[in-house]
């Protein structure tokens, strides 16, 4: 009775740690991760000022929401093949995520500009003068999208090859 009990205690951690090796997770947080940082440069060329907000904030180049999904997607693709059911929920999940991206993000964005400005032009008495700035970085541009989303190919191929190479 205790060596079955032992070993289920061994399978079920064996079972958690398995996350660490979980190929697709990897290459959508790995590419993340490179997204949000390729962020900071980018910004810090436009401005010519480190901005630590870009390593967890929304919008910019590359759009690190596109680079996840798109790792996400190619990673199951490559593993499980691309005529499984998984790539084609994966496949569906980024193409909304970067349409809403390039959609409505990006205009909700540009109406936070409008209203920003509205109110910054408003008189000090008026009740809304005081009030809090509207994030303005939320969608991405075409070009941001795709930028990501070659970032999350690469990313994940990368990591393919690499799985590949480690496990022959």
């Amino acid at each position: 009775m205790e060596d079955s009990t032992a070993t289920a205690t061994s399978s079920s951690s064996t079972h958690y740690l398995s996350i660490f090796t979980n190929y697709p997770l990897i290459s959508a947080v790995t590419s993340f991760t490179i997204a949000q940082f390729i962020k900071l440069f980018t910004s810090w060329y436009r401005e010519r000022r480190w901005d630590l907000k870009q390593l967890i904030g929304s919008g910019g180049m590359p759009s690190s929401h596109s680079a996840t999904v798109t790792a996400l997607a190619v990673a199951i693709g490559l593993q499980e093949g691309f005529g499984g059911s998984h790539f084609a929920i994966a496949l569906i999940l980024a193409s909304v995520v970067m349409y809403d991206a390039t959609g409505v993000r990006l205009h909700a964005g540009r109406q936070a500009e409008v209203l920003n400005q509205i109110v910054y032009e408003l008189p000090a008495e008026h009740p809304l003068a005081e009030s809090r700035p509207l994030r303005e970085l939320l969608g991405h541009t075409p070009p941001q999208v795709v930028a990501g989303g070659m970032l999350g190919s690469a990313t994940a191929v990368t990591g393919y090859l690499f799985f590949r190479i480690a496990t022959s």
